[in-house]
């Protein structure tokens, strides 16, 4: 008897096969300890410490003993879950003290949580447009922002990163068409690549065609601009963004969890239409507690953004000198260019034979013949960490061919 499920198991197989060839199989690899600048690995039946250079714990803040308490505090008072949706017995005070606190933090009316941002982002588009409207995208937007432009009705328009004629071009093109609203949608800062989305001539623009502004801040909040408010105050445009989605499981203590800050109109529409809001369960205690303190630190960790930065820069240098390809940029995320997948597989397994560990980033995460290992900086390494990884770096590139 055919068995249509024994030929797809052996389809997959040979489409495993296919990727392990090519260089394109992830493998994951499990953490023995709280997540932090040296980390504990499994490795056969031990441990191995090894030197983290690629979390998106950018402050540090993921083992940070008062968000760690808050957390415990919120589940001996607060229980472990709320085993429901929002609207139906799922809100709690901790809800809507986090969404108040996510607002004044970031200058907007309100915000709504969600059980990701990549719920946020897959949930706005089709809740707020209508096929009456566009969405202009910039091209390398992250995939949940992608994924929520497909399931919205809206038309859709595609520009290349960062070319602001081809916005122009864009937004030119859906106003002619007779859009009833327009948004631009950016990421603020682009996770693979580490650049600042060009948002005051973003801003601009829209202004100039009447268009609204999303920014999905995920690699920004908490860590870039004035108090870690992310890519609209670092580039001076706070009230001109209407929208700011953006995450909890990075630099706001690590935990999950994400958010879309907006007016008081966009929010109370989401609560009513945004299918990732209404039929996920809401957020634990724990974690809203937990991101809530993060935020509070996050505010006044001038010191923590400070040593960041100078750990990048001081990290980017290192790595020039040393010979290697990087992508040009000032933020935390410091992308190492090997193109070639199977090169950046090398490059990964040479640093982890080094204790550095570090990720190899292939399609279809980054476009075909773009490999790379992305690093990024944390405030919880030290002078001597950054100085280590970078002669790690060396020893690895000579050891992979990549030097």
């Amino acid at each position: 008897m055919y068995s249509g499920s024994t030929a797809f198991h052996a389809h997959l197989r040979a489409t495993l096969l296919e990727l392990e060839k090519n260089g394109l199989a992830r493998r994951e690899r499990c953490l023995t300890t709280p997540q932090s600048s040296r980390i504990g690995v499994r490795s056969g039946g031990g441990e191995r410490r090894m030197l983290n250079l690629c979390a998106n714990d950018y402050l540090g803040l993921a083992h940070h003993p008062e968000v760690e308490r808050a957390a415990r505090d919120a589940i001996e008072h607060h229980g472990f879950g709320m085993a429901s949706v929002r609207f139906i017995c799922g809100t709690h005070v901790l809800h809507r003290e986090l969404e108040q606190a996510v607002a004044r933090y970031l200058g907007k009316d309100d915000a709504i949580l969600l059980a990701a941002c990549f719920d946020a982002n897959g949930g706005i588009f089709e809740a707020l447009l209508g096929s009456e409207d566009a969405v202009v995208s910039d091209a390398l937007n992250h995939a949940s922002i992608i994924d929520g432009v497909r399931l919205s009705k809206a038309r859709r328009h595609r520009y290349e990163s960062g070319d602001m004629d081809a916005l122009e071009d864009r937004l030119r093109q859906a106003r002619a068409e007779g859009a009833r609203f327009i948004l631009v949608a950016t990421d603020g800062v682009f996770s693979m690549d580490g650049h600042v989305a060009k948002l005051s001539e973003i801003c601009a623009l829209a202004t100039k065609y009447g268009a609204m502004v999303m920014v999905d801040d995920c690699h920004a909040t908490g860590h870039l601009g004035e108090g870690g408010r992310g890519t609209p105050s670092l580039t001076g445009v706070d009230g001109a963004v209407d929208i700011v989605t953006g995450t909890f499981g990075k630099t706001l203590g690590g935990a999950m969890g994400g958010f879309v800050a907006a007016a008081q109109p966009v929010i109370d529409w989401l609560r009513q239409r945004a299918r990732p809001y209404l039929f996920s369960n809401s957020l634990a205690p724990a974690m809203m507690a937990g991101a809530m303190k993060a935020i509070d630190i996050a505010e006044r960790a001038d010191t923590l953004r400070e040593r960041l930065m100078r750990h990048a820069s001081r990290f980017r240098s290192g790595l020039s000198r040393a010979g290697f390809e990087l992508l040009p940029g000032t933020t935390p995320i410091v992308p190492v260019m090997l193109r070639d997948a199977r090169l950046a597989q090398g490059m990964a397994a040479a640093l982890d034979a080094r204790n550095v560990y570090a990720t190899a980033f292939c399609y279809p995460v980054v476009p075909q013949g773009q490999a790379r290992i992305r690093t990024q900086m944390s405030a919880s390494l030290s002078d001597a960490d950054v100085e280590f990884a970078i002669a790690a770096f060396s020893e690895a590139g000579k050891a992979a061919g990549v030097l």
